[in-house]
């Protein structure tokens, strides 16, 4: 956890970016600031992965994924992978303490090689997770990816991963009809170049069963970790209108970075 400490407590927040947020800290000068420290939060399957690496290219941080991180330690044949591995195909949720000790290594090995800011990506789950990281961090901003649980349901299934180069794709073509007040979505595929599309593979807890069970936990455990944000008045809430090309450039605008796309597009 000294890791942990030792890279987020440094210098005041880079932005204050989402549209009625702002930093209770006074920035520093140019040469002293750090990078943004967020946290994105949803339903497996919503997207955080996708929109939280773009937001890093955007921004210059790295992207920690709570489910890489298990996953590459699943891949490695470590001590833990047996245990996760059960876990993981039940559809269940990772202890706090394996979580907290993949993170904190990860955070260690970043700071080594002089990273600043990060936006984390599943992390949190619990309020235990969250008050751990509250006493040890000072994150700036929360957003909380949202997506109708059809529409969910559809993309977790049609997740694919190229067995070859590990692009993630999906072949789930989406189509929900508006009714009732509800309105409606069309999300397209997300297909692989040619030369991937005989190395697609599924995930193994890419099923229905599980699937359906990892939504059931998070929502069961997601609405007092929303609550402790919004308490702190860091919670930003972004109801997802459809796939990339409808979502990005409104979720840009939420963040109020639309300008500074257009600045580092300019730059570049």
């Amino acid at each position: 956890m000294a890791a942990i400490t030792r890279l987020v407590k440094r210098n005041p927040p880079l932005f204050s970016l989402a549209r009625g947020f702002s930093s209770t800290i006074s920035p520093a000068p140019p040469r002293k600031e750090r990078n943004v420290q967020w946290v994105f939060l949803g339903c497996p399957g919503v997207g955080k992965g996708t929109y939280a690496s773009r937001l890093c290219n955007l921004l210059g941080v790295p992207h920690i994924a709570t489910g890489d991180l298990v996953r590459h330690e699943l891949a490695s044949n470590g001590p833990l992978s047996s245990q996760l591995s059960e876990i993981v195909n039940q559809g269940k949720l990772v202890s706090d303490e394996i979580i907290i000790s993949l993170l904190s290594k990860r955070l260690a090995d970043g700071e080594a090689k002089g990273e600043s800011g990060f936006i984390l990506d599943g992390f949190p789950r619990t309020i235990k997770q969250a008050e751990i990281l509250e006493g040890v961090t000072d994150i700036d901003l929360v957003v909380n990816l949202k997506l109708q649980e059809e529409a969910l349901l559809a993309k977790c299934l049609g997740r694919r991963i190229c067995n070859q180069c590990g692009g993630n794709f999906n072949v789930a073509t989406i189509n929900v009809k508006g009714e009732s007040g509800r309105q409606g979505m069309v999300m397209a595929p997300l297909l692989p170049p040619a030369h991937c599309m005989s190395k697609l593979i599924t995930r193994s807890d890419d099923t229905e069963p599980v699937v359906k069970e990892r939504l059931r936990v998070y929502n069961e455990m997601s609405q007092p970790v929303e609550e402790f944000y919004r308490s702190r008045g860091k919670l930003l809430e972004f109801d997802l209108p459809g796939g990339i090309p409808e979502s990005w450039p409104k979720l840009l605008q939420a963040l109020n970075l639309d300008d500074y796309e257009e600045k580092q597009s300019v730059a570049a």
